[in-house]
Parts: C-alpha cells; structure tokens; sequence
C-alpha cells in the first residue's frame, strides 16, 4: 500500500528529500507515485500538517 498527500499539504518540502526511492514530486501540493512508495513512512514522520497518509 502506497502513500498519498492529502489536501492539508502546504508545499513546505520536507517530505521529499526524506523519500528513499524519490517518489515525491513537487507541485501546487506535492505528489506520492504510488508505484514508487515503498510504504515506509518517512514523509508522514517529517510532515508537519500529517498530509502523507496510507492509501
């Protein structure tokens, strides 16, 4: 099961460097490729609104 970003995200960025397998891409909100998320998480423990969420 993959991640996703949820509507409460505010662009801030922190999450992306944290993703091992580079599955997140910026955007108006940034985005989860759910055939690259491996489900381990990281961006959901450095986010600072809980936008990354299981799917």
């Amino acid at each position: 099961m993959a991640y996703v970003i949820n509507e409460d995200c505010i662009a801030c960025g922190a999450c992306q460097p944290e993703c091992p397998v580079e599955a997140i891409t910026e955007g108006d909100i940034y985005v989860i490729d759910g055939d690259l998320c491996i489900d381990c998480g990281a961006c959901a423990d450095v986010c600072p609104v809980d936008a990354p969420n299981p799917a």
